[in-house]
C-alpha cells in the first residue's frame, strides 16, 4: 500500500506543477525570444545529468578513453556536432561504449 500511496503523490504533485503552466500557455503569449531559449531546456537537462556520469566511475574522475562512458559521450558528442542526427548520435555513442567495455 506504501508504494502505491508514493505513486499516487508522485502523481499528484507532477500534476500539480505542470498543470498551471500549461493551463496558462493558452492564454499568455510567450515572447519568441523565450521560445527559442526555452527549445534548450531538455538538451542542458540532459546534458548535466550525463556529465558527471561520464567523468566519475566509482566516486572518483575518470577522464580516459578507457572510461567506456566518456568515450562513448565524447564520439557522441562529436557524431551531434557533424551530423545534426539524432539517431545516429545516438547509435555511435552506444557503439562507442560497448566497444570500449569490450576491449579495456
Amino acid at each position: 500500500m506504501t508504494e502505491v500511496l508514493l505513486i499516487v503523490g508522485m502523481m499528484v504533485v507532477t500534476f500539480g506543477v505542470r498543470y498551471p503552466v500549461l493551463a496558462l500557455l493558452g492564454r499568455i503569449e510567450i515572447p519568441q525570444r523565450l521560445q527559442r531559449a526555452l527549445r534548450f531546456v531538455p538538451v542542458a537537462v540532459l546534458s548535466a545529468l550525463a556529465a558527471p556520469l561520464s567523468v566519475i566511475a566509482d566516486g572518483q574522475w575518470f577522464v580516459s578513453f578507457h572510461n567506456p562512458a566518456f568515450a562513448g559521450s565524447v564520439a557522441a558528442v562529436v557524431v551531434a556536432v557533424v551530423s545534426r542526427h539524432l539517431l545516429l548520435t545516438m547509435a555511435t555513442g552506444m557503439l562507442v561504449f560497448v566497444l570500449v567495455k569490450l576491449f579495456y
